[in-house]
């Protein structure tokens, strides 16, 4: 049966704009792509150890046969949830089955109609998605951008209703530009506006030993999808919020939980975080990446970054996609970022750096950038 014709010409758009997208395949090329920043999805330490877990508690089960409301909610849920709590020191937790899964089941049921959502203008498209499909109206203030957001703020709280409650949203560490907010200056400017503050890790947790915000806010959510090398993800916060996500929050309600194989692969994973010289070694890389972007005279083109993520910005889509299939060719996987997931002008390669990165991997890649960038201007 043929595509309806205005789905065909969305498609035709996306090719004439050189933005249509494909599944890739896998390859055997210099890995600065992937999220697995301390090499965790790989590990046979995790995985023999979970397969021994598993076999000595007598688990022998490959689903979860159901949602957690109706058969899914296997003893290993309130076992990691309890560990979590403890981990991140926070009241509770509640385990979803992605990152993105969180953030939709947590900002399109919490914020109500009334309500007011103020996001930075860089979020996740999980997050712009979550508070779309909520009933609260929702602006977004200028990244990273404390000044901006504080006038946002004093403007909603003078014409916003006595019972309208004021979300504030934003990352630890963004996933395209690698970045991170002042987290303590947001969580006073919350206080002193009576704002509920919710934070996505999903790029600091393991980069940054257990995440960057070490103070009380009213939701964190992380995931074990990058860094921890599995999948899932957790929202982190008070038991009323928890019990309210249950009732409330649809992806969590009307989706078949995680099996007890996953649950037991992210448990040691955490465990292996406590252990591991592997985020040392990712520190290090980050430090060398950093050091080799000054050498080369490259740092005009980067977008300034301690995490584990570093863009090049390389305006246009068809100049980005050259520069980073030249970089493939010499046996290096940058991927490029095309809009419109990112703003038109915006494009950029996104270098992933890993703990299993070696420095002469890294002066390579940026040498081979830095003559493929002169070569192209």
């Amino acid at each position: 049966m043929s595509l309806p014709k205005k789905l065909y010409k969305k498609l035709e758009d996306r090719k004439a704009n050189n933005a249509f997208r494909q599944l890739g395949t896998s390859n055997t090329l210099v890995d600065f792509s992937s999220n697995d920043y301390l090499g965790f999805s790989k590990s046979e330490v995790i995985f023999d150890t979970t397969y021994q877990y598993l076999t000595e508690k007598g688990i022998k089960q490959n689903g979860a046969t159901g949602s957690r409301l109706l058969s899914g909610n296997h003893k290993l849920y309130s076992q990691f949830e309890a560990e979590l709590s403890k981990i991140h020191n926070c009241e509770t937790a509640l385990i979803y089955n992605s990152g993105y899964d969180a953030n939709i089941g947590l900002l399109s049921s919490v914020p109500q109609r009334g309500d007011i959502v103020l996001y930075d203008e860089l979020v996740h498209a999980s997050i712009r998605d979550g508070i779309t499909m909520s009933h609260a109206k929702a602006y977004k203030f200028k990244h990273n951008d404390l000044n901006t957001l504080e006038e946002k703020c004093q403007t909603e709280r003078g014409r916003s209703l006595k019972d309208s409650e004021l979300y504030i949203v934003t990352e630890s560490v963004f996933s395209m530009d690698g970045d991170s907010p002042n987290i303590k200056a947001l969580n006073q400017l919350c206080k002193a506006y009576n704002a509920h503050l919710i934070i996505d890790e999903a790029h600091a947790i393991g980069v940054f030993d257990q995440g960057l915000v070490d103070e009380s806010v009213f939701a964190r959510i992380i995931t074990f999808g990058k860094a921890l090398g599995s999948h899932g993800a957790a929202i982190l916060g008070s038991q009323d919020l928890k019990d309210y996500l249950i009732n409330f929050s649809r992806p969590f309600i009307y989706t078949t939980a995680l099996s007890p194989h996953t649950l037991a692969t992210i448990k040691f994973a955490y465990k292996a975080l406590n252990t591991t010289n592997e985020i040392k070694a990712l520190k290090s890389n980050i430090a060398f990446f950093n050091a080799e972007i000054s050498r080369l005279n490259l740092q005009e083109l980067f977008i300034k970054s301690t995490s584990a993520i570093h863009s090049c910005i390389i305006s246009g889509n068809d100049n980005v996609k050259h520069i980073s299939q030249q970089l493939q060719n010499k046996g290096f996987n940058v991927k490029p970022i095309l809009s419109p997931t990112i703003p038109k002008g915006k494009e950029r390669l996104r270098f992933c750096l890993h703990s299993y990165n070696s420095k002469a991997e890294i002066s390579e890649v940026l040498s081979l950038l830095a003559t493929f960038v002169t070569q192209s201007c």
